[in-house]
């Protein structure tokens, strides 16, 4: 990494960082350090969904299916990814959630990488012992 060159594998390196791999949360110093654009290699298991919509969304994203079945819900539309490439792409303002119909990858490019986005998993409730 001294040379400003990192190898790594999107897999492994996404399940470090909840499967961003490039963007501002990265440190300073690290090639993969960005305050341009976000990048995250999504493996989402059947039936996984955003915890809640993203509202009043700032930037502008792309999202590739890798594979699987993977929808994207936005207002009045929603749109099924379901062949190797297929992808969509929305801007500023356009609010959005998604789910995994099937075990699925996903590439999703962001841009710019604005710090504060992280959506808390919503709480399931607690365990009924009988």
């Amino acid at each position: 990494m001294d040379d400003g060159v990192y190898v790594g594998n999107a897999g492994e390196d996404a399940a470090l960082d909840r499967g961003w791999i490039l963007g501002h949360f990265k440190e300073a110093g690290d090639p993969r350090h960005s305050e341009d654009v976000e990048i995250k290699w999504g493996v989402h298991p059947p039936g996984d969904r955003r915890a809640r919509w993203v509202r009043g969304e700032e930037r502008t994203a792309l999202l590739v299916l890798v594979s699987g079945r993977f929808r994207v819900e936005l207002p009045g539309r929603s749109v099924l990814l379901e062949r190797q490439g297929d992808y969509v792409v929305w801007g500023r303002g356009v609010d959005h959630s998604w789910v995994a119909e099937e075990e699925s990858v996903v590439l999703t490019v962001r841009w710019p990488s604005v710090p504060g986005y992280a959506v808390a998993p919503m709480e399931r409730p607690p365990l009924v012992q009988s």
